[in-house]
C-alpha cells in the first residue's frame, strides 16, 4: 500500500472528521434496530421475523458493529476535547466556562433527544462524562491510559463474575417478548404514543448507560493521551509500523472477542458482553489502524473528503438519524415498525447515510457550522455565531 501523505489545513484535521463520520455510520447501523422493532430494548427477539437472512444480518451486526462504534465515537470526544483546549488556549479565552455551557448546552440537547426522538440517547451521557474528563485534563497521558485499562478491567471483571454467578439479564422470556411487544405498538402509534415509550424506556435505558457510560469514558482518557501526543496530526510517517501491529494483534483478539460476543447472542450474555468489553477496543483501534492507512492512499483520500463533511456536522447528523429513524419507521411518519425485517434495516441505514454524506457536502459549501452545531457553539460563547460563510 502506497503511504503518499497529503497536506492538512491548519484549522481542523481531515482524518479526525473522517474518523467521526465512519462511526457515525456504525452507530446508526445499530441504533435504527431500536426503531424498527421495540423488542430489542426488552432483549429479544421480534418473533415476527426469524428467518436465516434476518438471522444472519443480525449476527453480522452483532459482530462488526454492537459494542465497537460508541468506543470509536468517544474515543474522538476526548482527542477533540485537546484540539478545543489548545485553541482555547491560543484564544485566551477562559476555557473552563465555555466548556461547561457547552456540556449544558448538550445536556438539554440530548435530554430533548432522548424524549422527542431516541430513549437510547448518549448526548446526556457524553455531557455528565465531559465534566469528569474536565476534571482530570491535566492527568499524565500514560497515566489516563492506565486508569482507561483500569476501568475496562474493573467492567469486564464485574461482568464475568455476574456470570458465574449465573445473573441473567432477562429472567423471564415470556414477559420479556410481552414488553417488546408492547414497545413495537407503543412506536407504532401517533407522537404522543412514542413519546410516552420513549419516557417509559429511560429507566431502561440508563441501566444499559451504567455499562456503557464506564466505557466511554476510558476512551474519553484514550483520546484525550492521544490528542496530547497529536497521534492523528502529525502524518503516518512515524506511526506506520504502529499501526500495522495495532491491525495484527486488533483483527484476530478483537474478532475472536466479536464472535464470542455474537455467538452467545450479544447485549443478552454476561460472559459474551465481558468478552466483548476487553476485545472491542482492540477491533476499534484496527479499524482506525486500516482507515489512516487507506486515507494516506489517493483513492482513501478521496474517501476521507467524503466522508468528513459528515463527521464535521456529526451532532446534527446524529441527531438527524434519530429524527429519520422517527419519520421512516414510528407512527409519526411511515409506520414500519413491527414490519420492517432485520434484514433490511442495515440497507435502509446505507441509505439515510449517503443522503447524510451529500447533504452535509452540500450544507458545509454554504454554512460555517451543521444546525446543532450552531446551537451548540452559541451557547458555548453566549453570543450569535456568524452561519453562512
Amino acid at each position: 500500500m502506497t503511504e503518499t501523505l497529503r497536506p492538512r489545513t491548519p484549522t481542523r484535521l481531515l482524518d479526525v472528521d473522517a474518523l467521526r463520520g465512519f462511526a457515525l455510520f456504525g452507530i446508526l447501523v445499530v441504533n435504527l434496530a431500536y426503531f424498527a422493532s421495540g423488542y430489542p430494548f426488552h432483549l429479544v427477539a421480534d418473533p415476527a421475523h426469524g428467518s436465516w437472512l434476518d438471522d444472519s444480518v443480525e449476527f453480522g451486526v452483532r459482530l462488526l458493529f454492537e459494542m465497537k462504534f460508541y468506543l470509536l465515537f468517544s474515543f474522538l470526544f476526548g482527542y477533540s476535547f485537546t484540539l478545543q483546549l489548545a485553541a482555547a488556549g491560543r484564544a485566551g479565552a477562559n476555557f473552563t466556562t465555555r466548556f461547561v455551557r457547552r456540556l449544558g448546552g448538550l445536556f438539554v440537547l440530548g435530554g430533548l433527544h432522548a424524549v422527542l426522538l431516541f430513549q437510547g440517547d448518549i448526548l446526556t451521557t457524553y455531557a455528565l462524562l465531559g465534566l469528569v474528563l474536565l476534571a482530570v485534563h491535566r492527568i499524565q497521558s500514560r497515566t489516563a491510559v492506565i486508569a482507561a485499562g483500569a476501568i475496562v478491567g474493573v467492567v469486564a471483571v464485574g461482568m464475568a463474575v455476574a456470570a458465574l454467578a449465573g445473573v441473567e439479564l432477562v429472567t423471564d422470556q415470556e414477559a420479556a417478548l410481552a414488553a417488546g411487544r408492547a414497545s413495537t405498538d407503543a412506536l407504532a402509534g401517533g407522537l404522543g404514543s412514542v413519546i410516552g415509550e420513549h419516557l417509559r424506556s429511560l429507566p431502561t435505558m440508563a441501566g444499559s448507560l451504567a455499562v456503557q457510560g464506564p466505557l466511554a469514558l476510558a476512551a474519553f482518557l484514550v483520546g484525550l493521551a492521544a490528542g496530547r501526543r497529536k497521534l492523528l496530526a502529525d502524518g503516518l510517517g512515524r506511526h506506520t509500523g504502529a499501526l500495522r501491529r495495532l491491525e495484527l494483534v486488533g483483527y484476530p483478539i478483537g474478532l475472536a472477542g466479536a464472535l464470542v460476543f455474537a455467538i452467545g447472542g450479544g447485549t443478552t450474555n454476561l460472559a459474551g458482553l465481558a468478552v466483548s468489553v476487553l476485545t472491542a477496543p482492540l477491533l476499534v483501534s484496527a479499524y482506525v489502524a486500516t482507515l489512516l492507512r487507506v486515507f494516506a492512499t489517493p483513492r482513501g483520500g478521496r474517501l476521507a473528503r467524503a466522508l468528513a463533511p459528515a463527521g464535521r456536522m456529526a451532532l446534527s447528523n446524529y441527531l438527524g438519524q434519530s429524527l429519520l429513524g422517527v419519520l421512516i419507521f414510528t407512527g409519526v411518519g411511515l409506520g414500519l415498525t413491527g414490519d420492517t425485517p432485520p434484514a433490511v434495516v442495515p440497507v435502509v441505514a446505507v441509505g439515510i447515510f449517503a443522503v447524510q454524506l451529500e447533504l452535509s457536502r452540500r450544507w458545509l459549501t454554504r454554512y460555517r457550522y451543521g444546525p446543532a452545531e450552531w446551537v451548540l457553539r452559541a451557547v458555548t460563547n453566549a453570543e450569535r455565531p456568524q452561519m453562512r460563510r
